[in-house]
């Protein structure tokens, strides 16, 4: 189905400096990450008070304590609702959060609780309902629990792959709740998720810049992981943004 409204813009963000290059680039908000190697967890709050001051943004912070798998324990629901907490008190737009049950079903008593503790942000489920059981399920009830939106790959490592199941995200939400089609979004791909009628995109626009380090000891390894590099510095490209509003703006 062609759909030529227009359609929200978000930057998946890991510093103050991408969040300046979505800023002027024209993106709509961003996701503010910490752990970008984890796919995201939550940000420190230095971090979101400098970009809620320095940028016109609606900052949508990360709320995930750790990496890996969306089923938590009582001690990482305890972390994560105090860092709800302060996320709010630190004034963010809104929480991206999702959590799951050890069968694949989503975890509703717990998203109460974050939604208790955080009053008038908006709340988005992130891809947590890609590895859910019953994915259309799972949007059913975070209807009911009053999110705004829901982040997904169509159950799939990217989007792009994923297209059949996100179109049918959206032909079920029928406008109850935003569909933003997220993982491998560029310039290149973005048109034809607005085709399919979702209501944004989000990308991370990634580039690199070389290390301010010149002096580079070989053999050791802070992260313990020799195939990243530690003398590369990831950042959003405002180009790259700015291509990818153009193509979903466009007619």
């Amino acid at each position: 189905m062609k759909n030529n409204r227009e359609i929200a813009v978000e930057v998946c963000a890991y510093s103050l400096i991408s969040c300046l290059a979505a800023d002027r680039a024209g993106a709509d908000r961003v996701e503010l990450c910490a752990s970008p190697h984890e796919g995201g967890t939550t940000p420190s709050t230095g971090l979101v008070k400098r970009v809620l001051a320095d940028t016109t943004l609606e900052v949508h912070a990360m709320l995930r304590p750790r990496g890996g798998d969306f089923c938590y324990d009582a001690t990482e629901k305890q972390t994560m609702l105090a860092e709800a907490n302060d996320l709010v008190e630190a004034g963010v737009h809104g929480l991206v959060v999702g959590a799951l049950l050890p069968n694949g079903d989503l975890d509703v008593a717990f998203l109460a609780e974050v939604k208790r503790v955080a009053p008038g942000v908006e709340l988005t489920c992130h891809r947590a309902i890609d590895v859910s059981r019953e994915p259309l399920e799972v949007m059913e009830e975070l209807i009911r629990l009053g999110f705004v939106r829901i982040l997904s790959s169509g159950q799939r490592d990217k989007a792009m792959d994923g297209m059949e199941a996100l179109a049918a995200l959206v032909e079920r939400a029928d406008g109850r709740i935003q569909i933003m089609a997220g993982s491998g979004v560029n310039p290149q791909n973005c048109t034809f998720f607005k085709q399919i009628g979702v209501d944004a995109i989000h990308l991370s626009a990634r580039t690199v810049r070389d290390s301010l380090m010149e002096y580079r000891r070989p053999g050791i390894s802070m992260g313990g992981v020799a195939a990243i590099s530690e003398f590369e510095v990831a950042l959003a490209s405002e180009e790259i943004i700015r291509q990818a509003i153009q193509q979903v703006r466009s007619n």
